[in-house]
């Protein structure tokens, strides 16, 4: 046997036994599949926006209190649920507005963006979800900001 065909056949044993191996490093699950699926995620967009629209704070701009009768809470429950599940690696597909374009006319504030993550992460606690995925979506949506929020606190 050449070397040449030493090295051919200690090549093809390694690749063999590589098959055969456990995977060393198992690919993480998506955050989509750690939060429990498109059914949990579903909830706590639903809770949240149970409190998110009618919060005294929020609506009173008038911007968003104009938006909050304008648009079906079920219509923009329905476009949350998409955007979450798609953000975080779901099967859904978000057909909506972007963000800048979804809130441009809002005229949305520091004080106004704080009270939103303010609710958020207590609706995050109330339905146990784990602080490393907790953190994730608070990273989601902070990933939004800059597009959401125009005005200066008052």
């Amino acid at each position: 046997m050449t070397l040449f065909q030493k090295k051919q056949a200690v090549l093809k044993l390694l690749a063999l036994s590589l098959a055969f191996m456990p995977s060393v490093q198992a690919e993480e699950a998506s955050l989509y599949d750690r939060l429990g699926g498109l059914a949990p995620i579903s909830v706590v967009v639903s809770d949240f926006l149970d409190e998110l629209v009618p919060d005294p704070l929020l609506n009173q701009n008038p911007a968003i209190d104009a938006a909050r009768q304008a648009v079906p809470k079920p219509y923009l429950k329905y476009q949350v649920t998409a955007m979450v599940c798609q953000a975080t690696g779901g099967p859904c597909q978000y057909h909506g507005r972007t963000m800048k374009d979804a809130h441009a006319h809002l005229n949305i504030s520091e004080r106004e963006w704080t009270r939103m993550k303010v609710i958020f992460r207590d609706l995050l606690v109330r339905h146990q979800v784990p602080e490393q995925e907790a953190n994730e979506l608070i990273a989601i949506i902070d990933s939004t900001k800059a597009d959401i929020v125009v005005a200066t606190s008052p």
